[in-house]
């Protein structure tokens, strides 16, 4: 009798299990189309910044004669410390940034083809976190400047002489509309 009960207890447990699923109400979708254009403000304009092209940058940025023509840094072998000889250039640039809260500058390290793929990707790195960290000690602003390495890949020069290592040992840097 207690084996006849422990069954029909089961059969009715699984009974109760086996019910189908409810179908869920599904929530209304509410429609908020304006009805009604928003009435253009006198004098008030909608203005899309935009990168500028290399071709329409400032004139002081292309200009020969200028300081801030000038984009290179150059390292002695397996270095990545900035020479003081490039502290007024890193100056100008930085005053410039300072000056023009718009402009955005890519400073991209690279490294001779000296050292293993990773080795230079890291050095190229130090190199234009470096200049970054000076132009923002001297004026710039964390948003206008970013940094990367190229490492190896992007010579100036290929043959395998020191001349030819020392132009590839460099920083460059890039305003929006260069890179």
């Amino acid at each position: 009798m207690k084996k006849l009960l422990a069954v029909a207890a089961m059969v009715a447990l699984l009974a109760g299990c086996a019910s189908t699923p409810k179908e869920e109400p599904k929530a209304a979708v509410e429609d908020r189309t304006p009805t009604t254009a928003v009435p253009a403000q006198p004098g008030v304009t909608t203005v899309t910044p935009v990168a500028p092209k290399a071709d329409q940058l400032p004139n002081a940025l292309k200009d020969p004669n200028n300081i801030l023509s000038k984009r290179s840094l150059y390292y002695d072998y397996d270095k990545y410390d900035v020479k003081d000889e490039y502290k007024p250039l890193l100056q100008a640039h930085a005053r410039y940034l300072a000056q023009n809260r718009n402009a955005r500058m890519l400073i991209q390290g690279n490294c001779d083809e000296r050292g293993s793929r990773e080795y230079n990707i890291a050095l190229g790195q130090k190199r234009a976190d470096g200049v970054k960290k000076m132009l923002l000690l001297m004026g710039a602003q964390e948003s206008q400047v970013e940094s990367v390495s190229l490492g190896e890949e992007k010579p100036r020069c290929t043959d395998n002489t020191e001349v030819c290592y020392s132009q590839n040992r460099r920083s460059d840097m890039l305003y929006g509309g260069e890179y």
